[in-house]
């Protein structure tokens, strides 16, 4: 378990224990107080409702404790978040338990089979993705970064049969080397009619979603894969895209801290890229051409 999960576990552990222990001594005698508590406790921690609430935590604790009531304009904020009205969290705590816990129930049935269900279609039809699994540079002209070369590091592993897929790209300057930033991202792999599609998701502040369609390769030793994705800048503007990208592949095992290091934003003359990748990359369409595509290596 990661430094991060383990302290989140930990966090969500401490944050009901208090609740509960605040319950049993009575600490917490009026129902908006004890109400509150229950429904942070189905969050990761307090500390994180109060960030997305944009509320400072020890104010909050003192609605935890019973000490002091919100104003009319935080308890409109306190109600949309957790999903409840005013009359619903003043309710005498053994009857908004139950309402929350009848509430709930949807939440992880009914609401997630339907998408489930289309997502265990898809899966069904795909076919085995193993020659594919390892790591990967991604090579593609940056979204938010005018005539910069994005060079990321993906990897593609298997789960129970399923295929996934993690790619980290660090905002390096191309004339420094010092890191800007970092963004992370998930997804699945699905591999359909002769082609390779990847669904992928920003982790960290959860705004962008990029699909790729990749060509297989169908040659006897895996070298790299080429073909579009669309996105678009995670912090400049948002415009939708679609460019060429290309996955160079790296091998089964590498040392992932040591392929960090050579990751970043490079001016395409950079001696650092191989300039065969350059052409694979660089988007143009021809005159006669009305959509965006590419060839197939």
């Amino acid at each position: 378990m990661s430094y991060r999960k383990c302290f989140g576990y930990f966090a969500r552990i401490r944050d009901l224990t208090l609740y509960w222990l605040l319950c049993a001594n009575g600490r917490m005698k009026n129902d908006f107080a004890i109400n509150l508590g229950l429904l942070c406790s189905y969050r990761p921690s307090i500390a994180e409702a109060c960030r997305r609430l944009g509320m400072n935590r020890q104010q909050f604790n003192k609605y935890l404790a019973g000490q002091t009531r919100p104003s009319r304009a935080n308890m409109r904020k306190i109600c949309d978040f957790f999903g409840v009205t005013e009359a619903e969290i003043l309710l005498e705590h053994p009857k908004f338990e139950q309402m929350i816990l009848l509430r709930r129930v949807p939440e992880h049935s009914a609401a997630l089979e339907k998408p489930l269900e289309k997502l265990e279609g898809i899966y069904r039809e795909s076919q085995k993705l193993d020659r594919y699994v390892g790591f990967y540079y991604r090579y593609f002209f940056s979204f938010g970064n005018k005539g910069l070369v994005t060079r990321s590091l993906a990897s593609i592993h298997e789960v129970s049969g399923r295929y996934y897929w993690k790619n980290i790209e660090v905002l390096r300057d191309p004339n420094t080397g010092k890191s800007m930033g970092l963004n992370k991202y998930e997804g699945a792999l699905f591999y359909l009619a002769d082609r390779i599609y990847i669904v992928e998701y920003e982790t960290l502040e959860k705004k962008s979603i990029t699909q790729a369609t990749l060509y297989p390769s169908h040659q006897h030793r895996l070298t790299s894969l080429v073909g579009i994705q669309t996105g678009g800048p995670t912090r400049r503007g948002r415009k939708p895209g679609a460019s060429k990208v290309l996955l160079d592949y790296l091998g089964p095992r590498i040392n992932v801290r040591k392929a960090l290091q050579d990751t970043g934003f490079f001016h395409p003359t950079s001696d650092r890229i191989s300039q065969d990748i350059i052409p694979l990359i660089t988007n143009r369409m021809a005159e006669d051409s009305f959509v965006f595509d590419i060839d197939e290596l």
